[in-house]
């Protein structure tokens, strides 16, 4: 009986332990066609009160910029690099250095030209979010994004 009850113990302390791991930024895709031949695939980043993540355009030296890797594919070529919106720059006393970061929301863009009707664009995004306090580590999250 009290195998039993410490087995119980240890596996709500554990539950509890897992139900604290934080997750202050939600990813949503979506693609918009301009035309027969080009289309906008978007990487939206929802982010909770109090953190932030890093512009795609972070100087070295500093935290983690958001980056994206896009799979090579016979389907889809790319038009330029990957766009963002003016971010939020301010020197930031842990790194030493001005950064450039994204609060609440940000919507990150990649202009692709089509080689195919409806491809699938493919790819693994890595970003670091952070408030006044810590940050988290660097995460890497994978995507799909159908062109309709």
């Amino acid at each position: 009986m009290k195998k039993l009850l410490t087995i119980i113990l240890c596996l709500f302390v554990a539950g509890k332990v897992f139900a604290q791991i934080e997750h202050p930024v939600k990813w949503a895709y979506a693609a918009k066609r301009a035309g027969k031949n080009e289309a906008t695939v978007m990487l939206k980043a929802t982010i909770e009160d109090g953190w932030h993540i890093y512009s795609a355009y972070q100087e070295p030296g500093g935290p983690v910029k958001t980056s994206f890797v896009f799979d090579v594919s016979k389907d889809y070529g790319f038009i330029g690099k990957i766009t963002e919106p003016t971010p939020v720059t301010k020197f930031e006393q842990v790194f030493n250095m001005k950064v450039s970061y994204f609060e609440s929301a940000v919507i990150f863009t990649q202009k692709i030209s089509l080689k195919s009707p409806h491809p699938t664009v493919k790819g693994t995004l890595t970003f670091m979010v952070c408030n006044k306090k810590k940050c988290l580590p660097p995460e890497d999250i994978n995507f799909e994004i159908p062109v309709k």
